[in-house]
């Protein structure tokens, strides 16, 4: 596989034969950012009813498509799957929600990659899981451990992760059952992601600095913390 040299703000000037690479009229190919995560990077809205039909917000309100209107420069892959986990299989939703085989479906289905952000931990926090906030970012660990292994990263010939710590939960709305004692949980999770991206050279946002989650149901954000959160990923990513 053709290696990658490293282009302005240290993405990769991807490099294809010698005859693509001699014809000067020939578009370099747009830098490719996957976002990995669970509903709130799938787009899903506050939820006042559990019996309320599928609903996604548009693509003029999620957090990723906005994103990809302030990187115009870079192609923006969405890969949000409500109720996604970080390690578990969900008795509930099914085994497809833990996170770590469907991480490298998605690994093995885009790029190359120059870059990649994850967030998830905020279903690992539900009460039939019983998770600490060391299990819930070991969880995490295990996904970066995927990310930037050998194999993936020889694979995309290198890409950088931002690594994401969703706001803390509240326990209101249609779930609280199912998240009763995960606030707590949830408050002490960024110094533990923090510490874990250090850990292994990758980027670091806290998105419970940015926004809150909505007070209707706890989890999801509504469209104004879908906008900040853009703008925050995107300075983010350009630091990378």
């Amino acid at each position: 596989m053709a290696r990658a040299a490293r282009g302005e703000k240290g993405f990769r000037a991807r490099r294809g034969p010698s005859s693509l690479r001699a014809d000067p009229t020939r578009e370099a190919p747009m830098p490719v950012l996957l976002c990995f995560g669970d509903s709130n990077t799938h787009g899903t809205p506050p939820i006042a009813d559990r019996a309320a039909p599928y609903a996604r917000h548009d693509a003029a309100t999620r957090w990723t498509r906005v994103l990809a209107g302030l990187l115009p420069a870079w192609e923006v892959v969405e890969e949000g799957l409500p109720g996604r986990t970080a390690q578990f299989a969900d008795p509930v939703m099914g085994a497809h929600m833990d996170g770590r085989d469907a991480l490298k479906v998605a690994l093995q289905s885009h790029g190359p990659l120059d870059a990649m952000t994850l967030m998830l931990g905020t279903n690992d926090v539900k009460a039939r899981f019983g998770a600490t906030p060391e299990k819930v970012a070991a969880g995490l660990a295990g996904l970066l451990d995927i990310a930037l292994s050998p194999e993936m990263q020889e694979r995309h010939g290198g890409f950088r992760v931002l690594l994401l710590c969703p706001p803390p939960v509240l326990e209101v709305g249609p779930f609280a059952g199912e998240f009763l004692g995960s606030r707590q949980v949830s408050l002490a999770l960024p110094p533990l992601y923090r510490r874990l991206a250090e850990a292994r050279g990758c980027g670091f946002l806290d998105a419970g600095g940015v926004i809150e989650v909505s007070p209707v149901d706890g989890l999801h954000y509504d469209a104004t913390a879908h906008r900040r959160l853009a703008g925050a990923v995107a300075e983010a990513v350009r630091a990378l």
